[in-house]
């Protein structure tokens, strides 16, 4: 079993930036391509940035690229999400998801259905 962690999210002016954390634990978390994900009220979950197990491959959905910036550590078992330049829109509940592997590869995971751990998600709130 994974057990993911979020942390970072709040309350936040427009322009500002926050940094998200999740914490993960586990042995095999070199292993697990990573994504955040977000979810407004009303709305479907949605992509926000994926990584590969090496960090070496990113996604990021258009609405944040140029922005945000997902990373990882997997000395720490954590992922990291970046947010700059806040815009209202991004308000959302963002969680983090972990996809399980046996072995180590450079692929990285848009559908949020392939994920099979979440986090309980960290509210990020962007006031105008």
């Amino acid at each position: 079993q994974v057990q993911l962690v979020e942390s970072g999210g709040g309350l936040v002016q427009a322009g500002g930036s926050l940094r998200l954390s999740c914490a993960a634990s586990g042995r095999t978390f070199s292993m697990y391509p990573m994504g955040w994900f977000r979810q407004a009220p009303g709305k479907e979950r949605e992509i926000v940035a994926v990584i590969s197990a090496t960090g070496a491959s990113t996604y990021y959905a258009d609405s944040v690229k140029g922005r945000f910036t997902i990373s990882r550590d997997n000395g720490k078992n954590t992922v990291n999400l970046q947010m700059n330049s806040l815009k209202p829109e991004d308000t959302a509940v963002y969680y983090c998801a972990a996809r399980s592997a046996d072995y180590i590869s450079t692929l990285y995971y848009t559908n949020p259905s392939v994920y099979n751990y979440w986090g309980q998600g960290t509210q990020v709130t962007v006031s105008s």
